[in-house]
């Protein structure tokens, strides 16, 4: 324990201790007191593993609560997992988290709280997963009579395989495949789902065959021996798998929740080898008795057949019975045919004599007279139409031609040319007027631009400095000694050599009118003592500047 700090005022003999001290004290003191215990409660404030892997929830009864933690390693190795509300039995170490002033425990074993506690938990998992359809029945496939390859997914140092293996020996053959797994223990839920996911994750036709069906199997055991089996995780896996899967964990008695989510559950895995591989010898013996029977119904369906044929040949009429009555039809319809054709000569002939007297050359005589009178009329009014309507062609045609006389295009022409004038006249004046209007806008502009050009400045009287780069001095201290500077005035431009300074600053503004810069522009005040001018100016006198010049349109900013 740590050395308590006396009290520095007088008369107090009282111990002082720091929060750290104090804090550890009481840390070490419950760490003495409650090594190891056993603690019974339900869980309260689970929400799953923390991101670094440690679960923190309480435990609680009808009037305290206390703190819990269980570290990544120990929540590994737990055999089953903590739920909201579930009572458990916890066997860890009591301790404090100075860093809150409380005290909680660390459960290294974590069990329920009796067999009752379980199957609650067993009955809550069923009701859940029973919700989301996973046992339906229509969801149940059906097993294949004879497959080729069989899956086991067993202990591989058990008796279950053992017995199945003996099982399939006395059957048809067939390949087995064991997925060797522990059926017991924390790992034993993770490892039966994944192989079901293996198995189902063959493909066909490779180097390992895929089975036909896969059987899950394991012997008798109590509850929490089993309870691997009634994980969630299993019962998905079993219930996502794409091949048909039989269950034979425990006895007929046992049952888990894998056995609804198989498509077959077996009471014993002997009787699951059984269902998934048919016997050899009751397979020949059902195709011996299957082969009798069909051969005595083939044979009493022949005899029933003969019967049945022999039956309805006595009902048939016989040949002449059914040529008889033809041949009497055929007769009578001879003796007919003989007074109809002689019948129908009669009647053609009296029809030639009705027709006889009116074929006389008289009669067609006066037929063609009557043809030709109405030919002759049809040929009259052929004629008239036709006059008619030339004379309205020709009376529109004289129209069209007296319109197209030299003298009425001439006509035409004239005033076509009239107005044509006249168009071009009304575009020369709107021509001349735009052209006009736009010279007078252009020469305000113009006007606008000289009185805000930097020029008209200059011409005042003002000089424009620029330095050796270009650039407008603006100030004393910008100019050196010797500096080789540009000096523009309103007829000219000339380049000077700045001498020593012999004015300040403040100076700048009282000398000669010839040597001040405009606004923005910079100044001199004394150019014969500052300034040395070189025999020839840069540009003469009233000279114009060159096209481009950027001192022609240039800015006083």
């Amino acid at each position: 324990m740590a050395e308590p700090v006396r009290a520095s005022r007088p008369g107090v003999n009282i111990a002082e201790f720091s929060v750290s001290e104090l804090s550890g004290a009481i840390k070490r003191a419950l760490e003495d007191g409650f090594g190891f215990v056993r603690l019974r409660g339900e869980i309260s404030g689970y929400r799953g593993p923390h991101s670094s892997g440690h679960c923190y929830f309480s435990l609680k009864d009808e009037k305290s609560r206390i703190e819990a933690v269980i570290w990544r390693g120990g929540f590994q190795k737990l055999k089953f997992r903590p739920e909201e509300g579930m009572e458990v039995i916890a066997q860890g170490r009591i301790t404090t988290f100075p860093g809150s002033s409380k005290y909680q425990i660390v459960i290294e074993q974590l069990e329920p709280a009796g067999a009752g506690a379980l199957m609650a938990l067993l009955e809550e998992r069923k009701r859940k997963l029973a919700a989301e359809g996973l046992f339906e029945e229509a969801r149940k496939r059906k097993l294949p009579f004879w497959p080729p390859v069989v899956g086991i997914i067993t202990s591989p140092t058990g008796a279950v395989i053992r017995d199945m293996l003996a099982g399939f020996a006395e059957r048809c053959p067939t390949r087995v495949i064991v997925w060797p797994v522990r059926v017991q223990g924390e790992t034993c839920a993770a490892e039966v789902a994944a192989a079901i996911r293996g198995f189902n994750a063959i493909a066909p036709g490779g180097r390992i065959p895929r089975p036909d069906i896969i059987i899950v199997a394991r012997g008798g055991g109590s509850l929490e021996d089993l309870w691997g089996f009634n994980e969630e995780a299993v019962v998905r896996a079993a219930a996502e798998s794409d091949i048909p899967l039989i269950s034979a964990v425990g006895h007929e008695t046992d049952w888990t929740l894998i056995d609804l989510a198989a498509d077959a559950r077996a009471p014993t895995p002997t009787k699951a080898a059984e269902w998934a591989v048919p016997k050899h010898s009751e397979l020949m013996l059902r195709t011996g008795e299957l082969g009798q029977r069909l051969v005595s119904r083939t044979i009493r369906r022949i005899e029933e057949a003969r019967a049945h044929w022999r039956a309805a040949a006595r009902g048939l009429p016989r040949l002449e019975d059914l040529l008889a009555l033809p041949r009497q039809r055929f007769d009578a319809a001879d003796k007919r045919l003989g007074r109809a054709l002689f019948a129908n000569t009669q009647a053609h002939g009296k029809r030639l004599v009705r027709i006889a007297p009116r074929l006389q050359p008289r009669l067609l005589e006066l037929r063609i007279e009557r043809s030709r009178d109405r030919l002759e009329r049809l040929g009259t009014k052929a004629r008239d139409t036709l006059g008619r309507g030339a004379a309205l062609r020709r009376a529109r045609l004289e129209r069209l031609m007296g319109r197209l006389r030299p003298g009425a295009i001439a006509e035409r022409v004239g005033r076509a040319g009239e107005r044509l004038d006249g168009l071009a006249l009304r575009a020369r004046q709107a021509v001349l007027g735009r052209v006009e209007q736009r010279r007078r806008a252009l020469g305000g502009q113009t006007q606008m631009l000289a009185s805000l050009s930097y020029q008209s400045v200059l011409q005042r009287g003002f000089a424009l400095v620029r330095d050796d780069a270009g650039r407008a001095v603006r100030s004393v201290e910008a100019i050196s000694h010797g500096q080789r500077l540009e000096i523009q005035l309103g007829d000219g431009r000339l380049v000077a050599v700045a001498g020593a300074r012999t004015a300040d600053a403040g100076d700048t503004g009282r000398g000669s009118g010839s040597g001040t810069s405009g606004p923005g522009t910079g100044s001199v005040s004394d150019t014969s003592s500052r300034f040395q001018a070189p025999a020839t100016p840069v540009q003469s006198r009233n000279a114009k500047p060159r096209r481009g010049d950027p001192g022609n349109q240039g800015s006083l900013f």
